[in-house]
């Protein structure tokens, strides 16, 4: 019975745990690594083909966005996520595979003019996507599931996105029996729509993230009703609009609901009717999915308004952008207005059309509500940029430019080690993940010296026994070394298809000697027919 960790370690993307107990291989995760890398992940253990389930926390692309590419490379297995996180991963993840595919076809016309550089491949296809989502098992919350003789589950909502779960899991093996409880990514509390973190009370062992592991949100929280209705009575007054880059899952919905509240309270005077607009079909499709899963996974006043039969995310002049022309028209009305579009770090998307509308006018205001990373245009602007490049012409600066500070879905110091202190006895060991490295190794030390945790945070590649209590490999950091762009194409998804069919059969033995033999036999007559072609 063996713990081994991939991704996310010492870093807070990529996230990525491999369990095998009793024969069975298993994946807590699959996370698509964002942003600056800073070490090497270890490729997985097993190939892809072997890999019998994936356990998932939440729908975030670092969490779930290589799921496409497991499928592309032969798993063939199940996927166990809540109903919500399930809704979200069947938009996400097609939209992920889009992106994939749209920038693989940029990049190859922009190749054409370089006959030495080969053709790029996506990462993966909608194809792919299509396939690994028709892998789903939907699960409710705080129901034990038997996933094998040997394997149980139950996901525990954590508050950090629709659907988010901690996970606990139940391996056998010799008749011993090791708890693991996985915290994915802990809520903050008191978020608007969201319940808060559940504790879980029991583990033998507990991999928990430290994003926020060395720092602490303002207890003074920032009362974002008035100060959005603020930013909106000074912009309207100048006929301006407010342009809010936001990420599409999350943030849009809990700006919604604080709209609707602006709205409700009348709180900009003269232009009560103020239109909003949502410009993003994937922000459409998960406000949709809030919307149909707000009994399970809506908490306090959100839920109270979902009871008396008011929709807490809606309101009266929100209108909904799906289509390309619909997209264009927004900047021809020159109604003063609320326009919310992804990305929200303002790297691609329609975001930029509206900004490069809007950012040269100083009667308007770009309202920044989340996160802007390193090297991004968001971080440019929100650091005081007086010129910024779009479509290839450069924009200046004029537009007021503000933030929202404080709203995160992350759980600050405080609220990890509330969670982690909720249960009833001490871990035999608190795996600390996803967070940058200085803050992993802050946050163990927290743990270790302050509250009497055994902790540890483990660099990808360690590898666990979780019967015998023991490390079978400490690893060591390997620095991120300079990658070549290695071109994927046909030849590898047949590759991939090679070593499906040999994990096939490996999971044959044990049948009918007439089924092995007919097996066999069209194998074989497989190879014949292609061979004459070599």
């Amino acid at each position: 019975m063996k713990l081994t960790f991939i991704g996310a370690d010492h870093e807070v993307t990529g996230s990525c745990h491999y369990l095998e107990a009793g024969g069975k291989h298993i994946l807590v995760d699959y996370g698509m690594e964002q942003g600056v890398n800073v070490f090497e992940n270890v490729p997985l253990p097993v190939d892809e083909a072997l890999i019998d389930y994936v356990f998932l926390t939440h729908a975030h692309i670092d969490h779930s966005g290589l799921l496409p590419l497991l499928y592309a490379k032969g798993f063939r297995g199940q996927i166990f996520m809540t109903h919500a996180t399930a809704d979200l991963c069947s938009i996400m993840l097609r939209d992920c595979a889009h992106i994939q595919m749209a920038e693989a076809e940029w990049k190859n016309r922009k190749a054409k003019r370089s006959a030495s550089q080969p053709a790029m491949e996506p990462l993966y296809t909608m194809e792919d996507a299509e396939g690994c989502i028709k892998r789903i098992v939907p699960c409710s919350y705080d129901k034990e599931i038997r996933v094998a003789d040997n394997i149980r589950i139950r996901f525990t909502d954590i508050g950090h996105l629709l659907g988010s779960a901690s996970i606990e899991v139940w391996l056998t093996e010799d008749n011993t029996t090791r708890k693991l409880v996985f915290s994915g990514d802990i809520g903050n509390k008191d978020l608007p729509l969201l319940r808060d973190p559940h504790p879980t009370r029991e583990a033998d062992y507990v991999v928990m993230e430290s994003t926020y592991g060395d720092r602490y949100h303002d207890k003074n929280r920032l009362d974002y009703v008035s100060a959005l209705a603020q930013i909106l009575q000074e912009t309207f007054d100048k006929g301006g609009n407010v342009v809010i880059p936001s990420f599409a899952v999350g943030r849009t919905q809990e700006l919604l609901y604080f709209l609707r509240k602006v709205k409700v309270g009348r709180l900009v005077k003269g232009h009560e009717d103020f239109p909003v607009y949502v410009d993003s079909p994937l922000a459409v499709e998960a406000t949709n999915i809030f919307q149909e899963n707000r009994m399970e996974c809506f908490d306090g006043e959100a839920l109270e308004y979902v009871r008396e039969g008011i929709n807490p995310i809606s309101f009266a002049g929100l209108r909904l952008s799906i289509t390309s022309d619909e997209s264009i028209a927004i900047n021809f009305d020159t109604t003063p207005k609320v326009i919310i579009s992804a990305s929200g770090m303002c790297e691609a998307g329609r975001i930029r059309h509206h900004l490069k509308h809007n950012l040269w006018r100083p009667e308007s205001t770009v309202l920044f509500v989340g996160y802007q990373a390193v090297g991004t245009l968001g971080r440019a602007i929100v650091e005081g940029a007086r010129e910024v490049k779009l479509f290839g012409e450069p924009i200046e600066v004029r537009a007021s430019i503000k933030k929202l500070v404080g709203m995160s879905g992350h759980a600050d110091k405080d609220g990890l080690l509330d969670w982690v202190s909720g249960f009833e006895e001490k871990p035999k060991k608190v795996f600390v993940v996803h967070g940058e490295d200085s803050v992993c190794m802050n946050f163990v030390e927290c743990l270790k010296v302050e509250h009497g945790q055994r902790a540890y945070a483990p660099y990808s590649g360690t590898e666990f026994d979780l019967i015998a209590n023991k490390f079978t490999y400490e690893a060591e950091p390997v620095p991120v070394r300079k990658r070549t762009t290695v071109a994927t194409g046909v030849f590898a998804r047949l590759v991939a298809a090679g070593q499906r069919l040999a994990a096939m059969i490996a999971k044959c033995d044990g049948w009918a000697n007439k089924d092995l033999a007919k097996f066999a036999d069209q194998v074989n007559s497989l190879c014949d027919k292609w061979e004459r072609n070599i």
